[in-house]
């Protein structure tokens, strides 16, 4: 088979989002007349110009697949560049190249995460808000050992799986990219084909921090800010169980304790939670709290036992 008809089925099996490698063919690459080219996939876009980090352009890509995949020539050492799209409608806008960042996961995270030892997946895994050569957006990680090809979709990008493969580590099953210009807010799932190349349904991610409520589904890009200011009391507890004090423990569900009828009668925010809920304990002579799961779930009638997300507390 000649280079000219490999990268030919390449651009086929990425327009039928099946290409289980796509930093191999997106993004920065030599042709096969030693050229350095940049290729993207833009299937809602007429035109696509190169621009460089000043704005100014670069040339107008080539159209080299008809589903959308564009081709152009960047000069000599230059390496940050931007995508000018111009819709059908004529709407233009620019964009950065998911396919121009490099790994972004560590050696360390990668080698524990293979062995099953990492004791802080929440902080790799999922969708993690970053700055990668001064670009904001998200980078998203899945570990999916068993799939022929990961996809984020979403809001951003038409919940279209042929707009953002995923790179596969083949090591320990992991895939990631790093999506800029995506951020809090963002609703995304997982479009995946299992090992035998057939579609599975749309997959929530199972490290996510925040979800759509009922009936939605989706999850979401959430980045806390939150600090915690519980030291002292984290402190003063004793390192030993007080085996000999007396234990009242109040089981309760969030969910349907109290409402708030003053606004359409809804469940309780945490916040109220906090003052209302241990002042009543507390008067009632109980000593300790017992939660039903607060993780997020899909039906409400199962009072959290059938939970979708064991990162995210339920946003009801």
């Amino acid at each position: 088979m000649t280079k000219d008809n490999e990268i030919s089925d390449q651009l086929d099996a990425l327009a039928a989002a099946r290409h289980n490698n796509p930093f191999a063919v997106l993004g920065l690459q030599t042709d096969s007349d030693g050229k350095r080219v940049v290729r993207t996939i833009q299937p809602q876009a007429s035109s696509v110009e190169l621009i460089n980090a000043r704005g100014e352009s670069i040339g107008d890509m080539e159209r080299i697949h008809p589903a959308g995949i564009f081709q152009g020539v960047l000069p000599p050492r230059l390496r940050h560049y931007v995508f000018r799209i111009t819709m059908e409608d004529g709407h233009q806008y620019t964009a950065e190249d998911s396919y121009r960042f490099p790994s972004s996961l560590g050696e360390i995270d990668l080698y524990l995460l293979g062995e099953g030892s990492h004791r802080a997946i929440y902080s790799v895994l999922g969708a993690q808000c970053r700055a990668i050569d001064g670009v904001t957006g998200t980078r998203f990680a899945v570990w999916a050992p068993n799939a022929s090809r990961v996809s984020v979709v979403g809001s951003f990008n038409d919940w279209d799986g042929r707009r953002h493969p995923m790179r596969l580590h083949p090591a320990n099953g992991l895939w990631e990219i790093f999506i800029p210009a995506v951020g809090p807010g963002d609703c995304y799932k997982y479009e995946i084909l299992d090992r035998d190349g057939n579609l599975l349904p749309l997959k929530v991610d199972p490290l996510a921090q925040f979800c759509e409520s009922p009936p939605g589904n989706a999850s979401i890009v959430y980045d806390s800010d939150y600090e915690w200011n519980d030291r002292a009391w984290m402190n003063k507890r004793s390192p030993e169980p007080a085996l000999d004090d007396p234990i009242s423990i109040y089981e309760v569900h969030l969910g349907s304790w109290r409402r708030n009828p003053e606004y359409g009668n809804r469940s309780l925010t945490y916040i109220e939670f906090a003052d209302e809920l241990i002042d009543y304990v507390v008067d009632m002579g109980f000593t300790h709290i017992e939660l039903l799961p607060v993780t997020e779930h899909p039906f409400d009638g199962s009072w959290g036992y059938q939970p979708i997300g064991l990162f995210e507390p339920t946003s009801r």
